[in-house]
């Protein structure tokens, strides 16, 4: 587990140099960086075993949720919170290995849908009880009270990006 303290001295150090640094904004945009660093760092141990990483898991996740596990690369760069051409590597990979298929739109043959292949969805139902198990480990000191009110509070802050 990663050690938030030298973060907070950081921060408290700022304030000393220049008074109008806003602390509790500060904190918390730090906390949620921390927070994602250790989720990453997490899921790519989990998920090393079965020979993916943290952005190709999303993916696929992704894609698992979707109707007819299918998008396009745009809906899947949104989905996944990915730049363009990182969904353009990773989907590489992942077709390489037989996880997803490309092929064009049936609406617009101008456009490529990416689609889950049956060795991707059986690959996810392999690994789905370890990100599982991953899931409430990193939730375990929240209740589950607290879990709705922190889920509610980051969409409230991240409804103020884009505004």
């Amino acid at each position: 587990m990663s050690d938030f303290v030298p973060t907070e001295a950081r921060i408290h150090n700022t304030i000393k140099k220049y008074p109008a640094f806003p602390r509790e904004p500060a904190v918390l945009v730090r906390l949620i960086k921390h927070i994602y660093k250790e989720v990453h760092d997490e899921a790519n141990g989990v998920m090393k075993p079965y020979g993916l990483n943290h952005p190709e898991y999303n993916i696929l996740m992704m894609l698992y949720g979707a109707p007819g596990h299918a998008l396009n690369p745009t809906q899947l760069a949104d989905a996944a919170g990915e730049k363009s051409a990182n969904v353009t590597r990773l989907t590489t990979r992942l077709c390489d290995m037989g996880y997803i298929g490309r092929a064009s739109s049936e609406d617009d043959r101008r456009k490529v849908e990416l689609t889950l292949t049956p060795a991707g969805i059986a690959l996810i139902e392999t690994f789905l009880p370890d990100i599982v198990t991953l899931l409430h480990r990193q939730t375990r000191n929240l209740s589950a009270t607290e879990q709705g009110q922190l889920e509610a509070l980051l969409k409230k802050m991240l409804a103020g990006f884009g505004a």
